[in-house]
């Protein structure tokens, strides 16, 4: 077989586009039927043109809609970290539905203590917290 170096290097590259192009493609559907902002008939329209015309129809929606792509990413990111955020503080508040006393809060940090989770610093530390409480 002789197949020289260069054209591993054309393959190589040929191989990264394509696989390149997939994710580029990939990417503009999920932003586009992500985007509560577009019609049904908007997003058929799209879809129809990135189809039928892929080269074209990527290239002119990312200078239509390439701004706004990241714009909404951000904000479905900051939306999720927000969700996020409520539900762990939520279910923080919730987790106790009545409050403990010292003394179950002092029994539950020497079970820690015992079972070898706290070392000795740890639990005077946490000790005074609660009884200062």
């Amino acid at each position: 077989m002789n197949y020289p170096l260069l054209n591993v290097f054309f393959t190589t590259m040929w191989v990264f586009l394509w696989i390149m192009w997939f994710f580029l493609l990939f990417r503009v559907f999920v932003d586009l039927f992500r985007d509560d902002s577009v019609s049904g008939w908007g997003k058929a329209g799209w879809s129809v043109f990135v189809l039928c015309l892929p080269f074209l129809g990527v290239f002119v929606y990312l200078i239509a809609r390439g701004k706004g792509m990241g714009e909404r990413d951000m904000m479905r990111s900051q939306q999720a970290e927000q969700d996020f955020r409520a539900y762990v503080q939520e279910a923080a508040t919730t987790s106790d539905a009545k409050p403990r006393s010292q003394a179950e809060e002092l029994a539950q940090l020497a079970e820690l203590r015992q079972h070898g989770d706290l070392t000795e610093a740890e639990y005077q530390s946490a000790k005074d917290h609660v009884l200062a409480a």
